[in-house]
């Protein structure tokens, strides 16, 4: 209801989704998405598009209100939380996810580590008189010398945004 409301309500009032971005201070692309669905604007952008538009944030939500009454308020304002709830749970997901895959990549980071560690470095022992030899221990030692410089920074990285990404209680 909310998708079809602005976008018919931007429309009759002339805006192209670059214009109401404009005025909202958002990029195109947010209009779209609202407008298909694929995200809803909290509380506060809901007032303000309401203002840009000159609509009521009741007519956005689907409701003809011919006069403002205290029970109307309070159906608007469960609607608005609700629209709040559901944003809450995708952001919870994002995070959730996003704090999952960095501990993987952390996972495999240490799992390359242990693997060269028990491999010995084999291309301190590697025979690079053989041509064929020599263009894969080169190749591995590359592998391994940016590897080992640079994992640790990118190791630290990521735990500090597996910390940041913990659901705090």
């Amino acid at each position: 209801m909310l998708k079809e409301n602005i976008k018919s309500i931007r429309k009759s009032r002339g805006l192209s989704q670059e214009e109401l971005a404009i005025k909202l201070n958002v990029v195109r692309q947010t209009i779209s998405k609202w407008e298909q669905g694929l995200s809803v604007p909290d509380s506060e952008m809901l007032v303000s598009i309401s203002e840009v538009l000159e609509t009521s944030v009741s007519t956005l939500l689907g409701e003809n209100i011919s006069e403002s009454k205290v029970d109307d308020l309070k159906a608007i304002s469960e609607k608005l939380e609700i629209i709040n709830l559901q944003l809450l749970q995708r952001k919870n997901a994002i995070r959730k996810m996003t704090h999952w895959i960095l501990i993987l990549v952390c996972a495999i980071i240490i799992i390359i580590f242990i693997s060269l560690f028990l491999l010995n470095s084999p291309y301190f022992n590697w025979n690079y008189n053989n041509p064929e030899n020599a263009v894969l221990g080169v190749a591995f030692h590359s592998f391994e010398w940016l590897f080992i410089r640079i994992a640790p920074i990118i190791l630290i990285v990521l735990i500090v945004g597996i910390v940041l990404t913990e659901k705090k209680v």
